[in-house]
């Protein structure tokens, strides 16, 4: 590895990504592809075309935003050079799902679809059986997809050497069995907790076999559960972003920079009122070198998908020495600008650690609830 490497970052925090060499703001760390990924299961539903491996949406943007905003008459200006992308889209021989290239196709189908190839239409297959209770459980919005869960199961089964996928997939397995429960229980929720069991399973129906059968136990399938929820990284891809990206960086006048503003503005408020929060074409993947990066609440790099498939790019966001530690931010923007209490909060919730990043330990003496949100939050816990 050029520019980095993966060590023992302290007792805390497990491993971490350190840079070798020195990363000036902008730079790119590393680019990488998912060991596997896929697209939710609602979005998918809901009919976003997606290339079935990478992920590329396969759509145009006008058709993209046509669907998006139901309004047929919309046109785009420049927007025929991404016309382009759609020209190698191919086909799964034996179920006709869809990719962007032969080269997905290919890579799929070496990977992971060999074993997990269906009749799309087949309502009681395993896999669709399987997909429609996990919809039921996961409503939008989607933070994971049991099918990643199989995909990764798949991989393991067909690698050359299915002992030495199945150590990599355990990697990312570290926590103890409560910390495993606790997690999922809270990627199911209350409600749908219970229905652990009934999962694991139902997976069991769609893929089983020896170098997999520890991952199907109840205990296994507990952790690998965790691992999808705390250890994939969510993906977006939207040919409307694309196309936005595209024209912003066209040469035009003031006065046509103005009117091109306000027609993008137009659209993303008719995509909202007709669509809602449904926007990008969403799903996740696991990255075995992403997911070594530790949170900080100041992260010195944050990760990207510049082009518009699953393939996750890390950048430098400032100055990083050699032997510094690569850190993320697992936070959103909006969260990543409240308190410390409210950071800490959602991370304790949602990853079970209490942070001590250089900007937490700096904030230490804040009070416990210093943001606007927590006060009303607490209100409402009151009312309750």
């Amino acid at each position: 590895m050029e520019g980095f490497e993966i060590r023992i970052s302290n007792s805390k925090k497990g491993k971490g990504l350190f840079a070798t060499k020195q990363y000036n703001e902008g730079d790119i760390i590393l680019e990488e592809d998912p060991l596997v990924s896929c697209q939710f299961a609602w979005n998918a539903a809901y009919r976003y075309l997606a290339c079935d491996h990478c992920m590329r949406p396969l759509e145009t943007p006008e058709q993209n935003v046509i669907r998006l905003s139901g309004k047929p008459d919309i046109l785009l200006p420049h927007s025929n050079c991404f016309e382009d992308d759609l020209l190698n889209i191919t086909s799964c021989n034996q179920c006709g799902i869809l990719y962007c290239s032969e080269e997905c196709k290919v890579n799929s189908l070496a990977i992971y679809h060999r074993t997990l190839c269906y009749i799309q239409n087949d309502a009681h297959h395993p896999i669709n059986l399987l997909i429609e209770t996990w919809k039921q459980i996961h409503y939008p919005p989607e933070t994971a997809n049991i099918m990643l869960l199989v995909r990764i199961l798949a991989y393991i089964q067909q690698h050359s050497d299915p002992a030495s996928a199945a150590a990599t997939i355990k990697q990312f397995c570290h926590r103890t069995v409560n910390e495993d429960a606790e997690l999922v229980h809270k990627v199911l929720g209350d409600e749908f907790s219970g229905q652990l069991n009934t999962l694991r399973e139902m997976t069991a129906n769609v893929i089983n076999g020896e170098y997999i059968q520890e991952f199907l136990t109840p205990e296994g399938f507990c952790s690998l559960m965790a691992l999808v929820g705390t250890n994939s990284q969510g993906i977006g891809t939207s040919p409307l972003s694309l196309w936005v990206t595209s024209v912003s960086q066209l040469t035009m006048s003031d006065d046509e920079r103005q009117q091109l503003d306000m027609f993008i503005d137009k659209l993303y408020q008719y995509v909202e009122e007709e669509s809602g929060q449904f926007l990008n074409t969403e799903g996740s993947g696991l990255f075995q070198l992403q997911s070594a990066c530790n949170h900080s609440c100041a992260p010195n790099a944050e990760s990207s998908f510049p082009y518009g498939n699953h393939r996750i790019q890390l950048k430098a966001l400032k100055p990083i020495m050699p032997g510094q530690e690569i850190y993320i931010s697992y936070l959103d923007d909006c969260t990543l600008q409240r308190s410390r209490h409210s950071r800490q909060k959602e991370l304790a919730e949602n990853y079970l650690f209490m942070c001590w990043c250089e900007r937490c330990s700096s904030q230490s003496s804040e009070p416990d609830c210093t943001s606007e949100e927590d006060n009303s939050e607490e209100e409402i816990d009151a009312d309750d």
